[in-house]
């Protein structure tokens, strides 16, 4: 089947499996194999952006159940990927942060993703990474409205 008469939904999964893979093999060989699979999305997302955020941040960006969050959250900090703290200005509050090795699992993630981005890039040129990328942000802005 041409990938033109693919629905877009599939694509998108195909195409999401491509990077995870990609990612998941550069943690494994960087020897960071024990990161639960939604903990690729923790790490990445606190790695964009500034290394810390509010547990109730996360919970909503995962778009997964407080409890399976909070699991994975557990998890993470058991295995060394992040630290928990109070947060400063609210004690009722929970804050994580990525600590030296969720930054290390971070770099890994990254080098796995550059490989599939300059794959992608060689395939289809600048032009069409572009239209790509606007897309797909459109399709999550639509989302963000939804929700």
């Amino acid at each position: 089947m041409e990938s033109t008469e693919w629905s877009t939904p599939a694509l998108l999964r195909h195409a999401r499996a491509t990077y995870a893979n990609a990612m998941r093999q550069a943690l494994e060989e960087a020897g960071y194999g024990d990161l639960p699979s939604n903990g690729l999305y923790v790490i990445g997302a606190l790695a964009q952006g500034g290394d810390e955020a509010a547990l109730g941040d996360i919970i909503r960006g995962m778009q997964m159940s407080k409890q399976a969050t909070g699991q994975l959250v557990d998890s993470l900090v058991a295995r060394g990927y992040l630290t928990r703290a109070t947060d400063d200005v609210d004690r009722r509050k929970l804050t994580v942060k990525l600590s030296e090795r969720g930054r290390d699992a971070a770099i890994a993630q990254w080098v796995g993703r550059g490989k599939i981005d300059a794959a992608l890039l060689a395939e289809v040129g600048p032009e069409a990474v572009s239209t790509l990328r606007r897309g797909l942000a459109a399709l999550a802005k639509m989302g963000a409205q939804q929700g």
